[in-house]
Formats: C-alpha cells, structure tokens, sequence
C-alpha cells in the first residue's frame, strides 16, 4: 500500500505517489494556467484544474501495481471559488490569492471592527487575499450569487471532485477572514453582520481527516479503485514543513521560491498585542493543537529573477548567476538592497514599499550589485526571524530550507552568515507532495502522530550550511545601522506619493 499526495499550486499541478518511508514512486506534473478577464483580473478555470490533476493520477496510476491506502490535498491558501451545493458545478472561475480585484472590499472590512479584536479571533491583518474580500466582491456584482453555493479553496473543490463532499480543513479554513482559530468555527455573527448565508462554507475538519471516500466511475477510469480514504491535508507551506520535520518550535521552516516563507509552529494560545504588532500572521497548524507564525519576502528569489532580466542584453542563465557569485569578493559588500519590488511582507506588511540600492559607486559591477540583492533578502530574513524570535519565546537558529533557491550555495551562506543561523537543506524535490501524502497517512492511521510520520521519511541532509562568525558580526552592524536604520526613512518617503500600491 502506498500513499497519493495533490499538489494545486500557483504554477504547477501534482501527484504524487509515495511508500510508507517517503520513497518516491513516481510523480506527474501539469502547469497551472493563469487567464485574465476583460478587467484585467486574473482567474484560474476549475474545468482546467481538475483536468490537471485528473491527467496527473491517470499517469502515476497507469500500470501501477502498488495500492492506493489514502490520498491528501494540499494547495495554494486563499484561492477560492463558489460552487452550487446542487449541481455540483462551478458558479465562478477560481479567483486567485495574488488577485488584488477585492481591494475596495478589502477596505470596507477593516472598517467593519476593531483591528486588534478581528486579529485575536482570525490571527490576521486584513487583505484582498483573504476569502472574505473575494467574497462580497462577488456579492457586490451579482446579489444573488450566494444562495446556494458553498465556498471552496482549491483542495476543498479537487476533494468534493474526488468524494462528493463539501469539507475543508482549519488551516485552510483560517485563510478567508471568516474563521475563529480560537474557537474552531466559522465566525457565524460576523459572517451575519455582511449578510452572509449559514451555509457559505464547508464543514471545517482537523487536517488530515477522512472527508469522504472515492465513488465516481470517472475515478475508476483514472486507475483509482472506489472507496478510498480522501483527506484535506491544508495549507501547502504548513504541509511542506511537515514533510522535512520542522514541526517544533525553535526549528523553522524556509521556503525559498519566487517569494520567500519563513514559517514557525507553536503551542495554541490567546494571541496577543505583542502578536498583533509583530505584523506577522498566523493560523491553525496542520499539527494538531499547534499554531503558526508566518512571514513573507514578496520578491526573494524574484530579485534574483529581475537581475536576471534587467542586467544583460539577454536573460542571463543560472550558470551565468554562479560565475558571477564565484567571482565576487568574500564579505558584506556594504551595498543596501531593499527587496520590496511588489511592496514588502511581514513583519512590516506595505503594499507602498519600494525597492532600492544605497551606497552605489562608479566602481561596482554586476557581482557587487547580485551579492548586495543576496544579502538584501537575508537581511529582510533576519527581520522576520527576530520577529519570531520575540512573538515565540523560543531562540531560532537553525533552519530548514527547500525550494528552488537552495540550489545557489553562494546565497545560503549568506543567509547563514547575516542570521547565525544552521541551514539544513534536505536531498528532497517535493516537500509540499509528500507533506500531503503524510497527513494523508497520519489522518488514516498509517502513522499514529506527526512525529512517528518524520521518523520514518527517509531522506538524507544534502548539506549543511554553517554561519561564518567574522561576516557575521560585520553583518551584524550593517543590519542593525544601515538596513534596518535607514529603512522607515524609506517606507516613509515612499508613503508620500498618492500612487497606488500596484502602479509605479
């Protein structure tokens, strides 16, 4: 018996099939297509979705002689859709979490209650990404649109596809602006206070649980027998941490893509101010009785992505990056670079913020200004670590990281060096496919807890980064009189121009 994981991400659609021990049987991927309507806005298609992942489970079952035993669904958190109960079928497109169409509603909410309040019961700031912003931005155009639909994140719709059911889990749950993480239900008086029918959304469930099982003939078709167990794994980054074992507090988990996600666990709690101006957010960890912390660099690896771009007469190759890092001199380049292309994350959540070079001379050169964008982005990590640091109780100084940004050693050990942390890059591909597979399998009894499913992953630790102490302490400086001392004066310039967030 072996354990399927989906994967509905922002670019890519996955399965996976996995033994007992994480060993990989074989994987199948699909790109996720982004469409724009006549504003503008940009959508995912359901039908296209499900196709997706449909093609994907034909291909790893197809001849396949191991069993299914459960399958668990990840995905991408705020994306969502509305669905009719009745027929099944899709009343709009997916509206995607990065869509900034819900912006106005967005704002009338934060005018709805008291910042702080919401805070404690939601563990978030207000935003366009969440669920409810989506939500009565639909409404605003079709009055009627919410009777008798549900709403579904993109693991809630491939779940009913597979089972027939409506269900999602806390974590996901945690991510419309509707849900009390301190009571574990959805918030029925404020959902009231914006005319929202009851029954706008699923049953909310720990991850992992059984929330149907598979009965389709179009299954059969597929190569999935009926009658198997079918779980909501919940929110990819959580589920990702879970797969490399950064389930405990004072171990956190680093996912290094496009944007960059720094996510800590801890012990279920009363949020506090202290939580509320840290401007992190937070959230029901797919790990039983556990929250999370979470922090964000919107434009990471998409700095590097922009260097890449804008610095040659052609798109300069990955090779072409690591010559230019070998040849750079060793140290704190004492470039400044902000990170904030598409504004900035937590802990100084702003859509406003801009990027920026400081301390440019006639004699500096491309390298100069790759490695200043480097350490630019770890010196925003260390931001958010010494932000985690003080919400959590607990020192952080070692690190687990994954994504396609662990490829470039050169920018770990700049990582390592400005945070003093241990960077630990496990030999694994697909963290947030096998996290589903797991949770799949902790839901089912195929593991007894979360801890017994790390114990028995089997990969081995590629590397291991150690902070270099010398650049450390001139790190150190830098970080504290120069990013972090010049950086409000930034922010606050920035402010004082009236343009919006998303033009120049």
């Amino acid at each position: 018996m072996a354990l399927l994981g989906i994967d509905i991400g922002t670019t890519h659609c996955k399965a996976g099939f996995f033994k007992e021990d994480g060993s990989v049987i074989k994987i199948a991927v699909r790109p996720t297509i982004t469409h724009y309507n006549q504003q503008g806005d940009p959508f995912f298609s359901p039908t296209e979705i499900w196709g997706n992942i449909a093609s994907c489970l034909q291909e790893i079952l197809f001849g396949c002689e191991e069993k299914v035993s459960a399958i668990g669904i990840t995905s991408m958190a705020e994306t969502g859709l509305l669905l009719d109960r009745s027929t099944g079928r899709p009343r709009t497109n997916f509206i995607p979490w990065f869509s900034r169409s819900a912006e106005a509603e967005a704002a009338e909410i934060s005018n709805e209650d008291e910042p702080f309040d919401r805070f404690q019961k939601t563990g978030l700031h207000n935003s366009y990404k969440y669920g409810l912003a989506k939500i009565l931005q639909l409404k605003k155009q079709d009055e009627n649109i919410l009777k008798g639909a549900v709403w579904l994140s993109a693991s809630d719709y491939i779940a009913y596809m597979l089972t027939g059911n409506f269900a999602t889990d806390y974590s996901l749950a945690a991510r419309t602006y509707a849900f009390r993480i301190d009571q574990l239900t959805w918030d029925q008086p404020w959902m009231k206070h914006f005319n929202l029918p009851e029954q706008l959304f699923p049953e909310a469930l720990p991850s992992g649980s059984k929330m149907g099982v598979t009965q389709s003939k179009e299954l059969v078709e597929l190569g999935i027998a009926p009658g198997i167990p079918v779980t909501i794994a919940g929110h990819d980054h959580l589920v990702a941490a879970l797969a490399v074992g950064a389930i405990n507090p004072g171990i956190v988990f680093d996912s290094i893509g496009t944007a960059e996600s720094m996510v800590g666990t801890f012990e279920k709690k009363l949020l506090t101010e202290m939580d509320y101006t840290s401007g992190m957010t937070f959230g029901c960890h797919i790990v039983r009785d556990r929250f999370f912390w979470m922090g964000g660099i919107s434009a990471s690896g998409g700095s590097i992505e922009w260097f890449r771009e804008q610095f040659s007469n052609q798109k300069m190759s990955y090779e072409d990056i690591m010559s230019l890092c070998i040849d750079v001199k060793e140290g704190p380049s004492r470039i400044l670079y902000y990170p904030y292309l598409s504004g900035s994350g937590s802990p100084q959540p702003d859509p406003y913020a801009r990027g920026a070079f400081i301390g440019l001379k006639a004699s500096h050169q491309r390298k100069d200004l790759l490695k200043a964008m480097m350490e630019g982005t770890a010196y925003e990590l260390e931001s958010i670590r010494r932000s985690a640091e003080r919400i959590s109780g607990h020192p952080i100084n070692r690190m687990i990281s994954v994504g396609g940004g662990t490829k470039n050693r050169y920018w770990l050990q700049i990582k390592s060096d400005i945070t003093n942390c241990h960077l630990t890059i496990p030999e694994i591909n697909e963290a947030t496919l096998l996290g589903a597979a797991i949770t799949a399998g902790i839901g089912t009894g195929v593991y007894k807890s979360e801890e017994e499913a790390v114990s028995a992953i089997q990969f081995i630790h590629s590397q291991e980064i150690v902070p270099n102490q010398e650049f450390h302490q001139e790190y150190k400086c830098l970080y504290k009189e120069g990013y972090m001392g010049l950086q409000e004066q930034l922010r606050n310039f920035y402010r004082s121009f009236p343009s919006s967030p998303t033009n120049g």
